[in-house]
């Protein structure tokens, strides 16, 4: 099956390299946040939707300005990608998708999208060669592709890392089919519950850290603004974040590709994490088990490998209901870990016997035809004048 792929590797530009793309990132942001303010204006002044074409016919007329000729030192295509990438956030807002743009900040991620007709791609030797430069990158090869990039994504992280990013399409081959099924309930204490009985053990990545970034934080709110130590102080609390980031990452890819791996059926809850995280007194540790990023790696894993992953209901009393009877307890409390079915007299461990509900919710939901994925459901339509548009 062909699909598209992403495979990101961490780069080191050298410095002449370095500036342009510091050039280029800036032009890409200034050509976003242009944007950004010409469309929120077109709309509230005039009640105009601009286009991406308004938008590209408008960035020629840009470019010819004296104030702003600096735009034509760097390629035309980053720029290019930028409004695309705009408009497509604004159609994912209109259509309920995501909040409004928002302007991108100089201190914050920065990013340039090169298409086939920016950059030169050898194969055979590996090099990758962007407008305006005369070498190619140094890249870390970690691990290899085939096919050719239809683009190529450089970034750069608040920590300073440089990374490039190639979408291929490629054929996936599917995994050999197995009878397991797993139903899976996340959680704060354990990450994953399944319903095997398997608990798995959240890392708490970020509890762990939090002495050093708060020494980090601390060291950065004594020192001067716009001073070089500032920055060095910035950088240290970045590159702590960062770490934390990727092991989070890293131990969420594992625990993903063993379930994608091990089960052919793969049922979860429909978590609305976005809103869990309102809640003060949990936000930070939801935030750092990262169920939201758990369930959306095994989406697109199941994809790639044809598997498939179910999701149930987010109002379905899975900890509440019994598994051996169907008994629902009419309460049930956070701090109550463990709790006997009044029914049938079956005791039973909370978790394990929400992931065992869930199975069974899932492969009912499943054998009905009505699987979807989780977080796809068709968003509710607005008006635009009532989707939250600020008044930038």
């Amino acid at each position: 099956m062909r699909q598209r792929r992403a495979y990101r590797y961490r780069c080191y530009p050298t410095p002449e390299q370095a500036a342009v793309l510091a050039r280029t990132f800036g032009s890409a942001r200034f050509v976003y946040n242009w944007a950004v303010r010409l469309r929120t204006d077109a709309y509230y002044e005039r009640q105009e939707r601009v286009s991406y074409a308004g938008t590209s016919a408008a960035l020629t007329a840009l470019k010819r300005e004296p104030a702003t000729a600096w735009l034509n030192e760097v390629s035309s295509v980053p720029t290019q990608q930028a409004l695309r990438h705009l408009d497509r956030a604004f159609r994912n807002f209109f259509e309920g998708r995501a909040k409004y743009p928002a302007f991108k900040k100089k201190r914050g991620p920065q990013a340039a999208e090169y298409t086939t007709l920016a950059f030169r791609w050898n194969a055979n030797t590996k090099t990758l060669t962007l407008a305006k430069m005369d070498t190619p990158l140094d890249i870390r090869w970690s691990r290899a592709f085939t096919g050719t990039p239809s683009t190529v994504m450089i970034s750069l992280d608040t920590a300073g890392r440089y990374f490039a990013s190639f979408l291929v399409e490629e054929d996936i081959k599917p995994l050999p089919v197995v009878t397991t099924m797993v139903g899976i309930d996340v959680g704060l204490q354990d990450l994953t519950v399944l319903s095997t009985g398997e608990k798995v053990a959240n890392p708490k990545h970020l509890r762990r850290s939090e002495r050093t970034v708060a020494h980090a934080q601390r060291s950065l709110a004594r020192k001067q603004e716009g001073s070089k130590n500032r920055d060095k102080a910035r950088l240290k609390v970045a590159r702590a974040h960062a770490k934390i980031a990727d092991q989070r990452l890293d131990g969420l890819h594992k625990l993903t590709t063993r379930l994608i791996r091990e089960n052919q059926v793969i049922c979860v809850e429909s978590l609305a994490v976005k809103h869990m995280v309102r809640n003060h007194a949990l936000a930070k540790a939801i935030s750092d088990a990262g169920w939201g990023e758990l369930v959306r790696q095994l989406q697109y894993k199941a994809a790639w490998y044809g598997r498939t992953v179910v999701a149930i209901d987010k109002w379905y009393p899975s900890s509440k209901r019994c598994h051996a009877c169907g008994h629902i307890l009419d309460y049930l409390d956070l701090a109550t870990r463990q709790w006997t079915c009044p029914a049938c007299g079956v005791r039973h461990d909370r978790d394990i016997n929400a992931a065992k509900n869930i199975l069974a919710a899932g492969l009912a939901v499943n054998a009905c035809g009505e699987a979807v994925r989780p977080g796809r459901a068709k968003p509710d339509s607005v008006r635009p004048a009532e989707a939250g548009i600020p008044r930038l």
